[in-house]
C-alpha cells in the first residue's frame, strides 16, 4: 500500500484562472504562475509534494493548437513516471479539445490527467478558480485502498463535476457549471466531499507504459449545414485543398438535405477518399442515421456515423488517426471504435 505523499504536477497553459486585469486596458492578461500560487495559499495546505511548469508565455486558449498540445504531452511523458498525478491548467474555451485531443495522444494512460481553468481570475475577491484547482489537486492525488489511481483518464473537472474529457462541451459562457458530458455520466460529483463512480471510469485494458502520439494531422476541418447552404459554398468547402477529413454537423438524428445536388457533391467528396463524419447539432443524444431517409442517404453516399461523439472529439479524433498514418478505410473503421471511451457503441 502507497504510504508517501503524492506527488503531482501543475502544468500552467494560461487562461482566465491565470489572468491579472490590465489597470490601464482593463482586460484581461495572462500573469505569471507565481501569481496563481500566491492567490491560493490553501493549495499549500495540502499534503502533497506540487511542482509546476509553465508555457511561457501564457496562452489565452483561443490560441491553442496541436504544437501546444504536444507541448502539454511531452510535459506528461517527460514527467511521467515522477508524479503521482497532473493538472493541466488552461482555459475554457478550447479545453474540450484539448481534452479530447490528450485522450488520444496519450495510449496506456494509468494516471490522471486532470484538466480545469475557472470564469473568474483566481486573484478576484469571488472566484470559481480557487475551488477548481484545489478540487483538481484531490483529484489527481486520489487512490484506491491499494493504493491505485482512482483516476485513470484524461478528466475535465469544473465546479461541480468532473467528466470524461473527450465527452465533454463547453455549455456556458457565463456560469460556473460551464462544462457538460450529455451523452456520458459524471466520473465524480464534487460536494461537501467528492464521490466517485467506479463503474464509469476508464481504465487501460493493457498494463503497458505510456506511448505518446505526437503525429496530429490538422487537415481536417468541421462543417456545419445550416438552412439556406448553397451548392456553390459546399463545394467549395468540400474541395479544400488538402482536406482528410471532415465532421459534419448535421440536424437532429443525423438529418441532411435531400437535393440531388447536396447528395451528389457529398458522395463524390466521399469518392476520392476524404473521410466525412456525421455527427448531431444537437447538444444531446447522436446520430441514428437508418431513422430518416435524409441520413440513410448519408450512409449510402459513404458518410459514416459519429454515433453520440462531441464535435471535440470527432475532430481530433481525425487528427490523430490521419496522423498515425491510416489509410481513409482504415480512418473510417478506427471511427466505428471506440478508443478512449470517446463513443457509444
Amino acid at each position: 500500500m502507497k504510504t508517501q505523499r503524492p506527488k503531482i504536477l501543475i502544468i500552467y497553459t494560461g487562461g482566465t484562472i491565470g489572468m491579472i486585469e490590465d489597470v490601464v486596458k482593463h482586460t484581461l492578461q495572462p500573469f505569471d504562475f507565481s501569481h496563481l500560487i500566491d492567490n491560493v495559499p490553501k493549495v499549500k495546505m495540502l499534503d502533497y509534494d506540487i511542482d509546476n511548469i509553465q508555457f511561457h508565455p501564457p496562452i489565452d486558449s483561443s490560441n491553442m493548437s496541436p504544437r501546444h498540445w504536444k507541448e502539454i504531452a511531452s510535459a506528461i511523458e517527460k514527467h511521467y513516471d515522477d508524479y503521482d498525478g497532473f493538472v493541466v491548467l488552461h482555459g475554457t474555451d478550447t479545453m474540450a479539445y484539448t481534452a479530447s485531443a490528450l485522450s488520444f495522444m496519450l495510449e496506456n494512460l494509468s494516471k490522471p490527467v486532470i484538466i480545469t481553468g475557472s470564469q473568474l481570475p483566481i486573484g478576484e475577491v469571488r472566484t470559481d478558480g480557487e475551488e477548481n484547482l484545489i478540487t483538481a489537486l484531490q483529484v489527481a492525488a486520489a487512490t484506491d485502498r491499494n493504493g491505485v489511481a482512482i483516476v485513470q483518464e484524461v478528466a475535465i473537472l469544473f465546479e461541480n463535476h468532473l467528466w470524461r474529457g473527450n465527452r465533454s462541451t463547453k455549455m456556458s459562457a457565463d456560469n460556473f457549471n460551464a462544462f457538460k458530458s450529455n451523452n456520458y455520466p459524471e466520473l465524480a460529483r464534487i460536494g461537501l466531499g467528492i464521490t466517485f463512480h467506479p463503474e464509469v471510469l476508464y481504465h487501460a485494458t493493457s498494463p503497458r507504459g505510456l506511448k505518446v502520439r505526437y503525429e496530429m494531422d490538422p487537415n481536417v476541418m468541421v462543417l456545419t449545414l445550416h438552412p439556406g447552404i448553397t451548392e456553390g459554398t459546399l463545394r467549395y468547402q468540400l474541395n479544400t485543398p488538402g482536406i482528410k477529413g471532415i465532421v459534419l454537423r448535421t440536424y437532429g438524428a443525423g438529418n441532411c438535405p435531400s437535393e440531388p445536388w447536396f447528395l451528389n457533391l457529398i458522395h463524390e467528396t466521399t469518392a476520392r477518399g476524404v473521410v466525412i463524419v456525421n455527427v448531431t447539432q444537437c447538444v444531446n443524444g447522436g446520430v441514428n442515421d437508418t431513422l430518416y431517409e435524409t441520413g440513410s442517404q448519408l450512409n449510402l453516399s459513404g458518410v459514416i456515423s459519429g454515433h453520440d461523439i462531441t464535435c471535440e472529439a470527432a475532430l481530433t479524433k481525425l487528427m490523430y488517426l490521419f496522423g498515425l498514418g491510416l489509410s481513409p478505410k482504415q480512418v473510417k473503421q478506427c471511427m466505428n471504435c471506440a478508443l478512449r471511451g470517446e463513443v457509444s457503441l
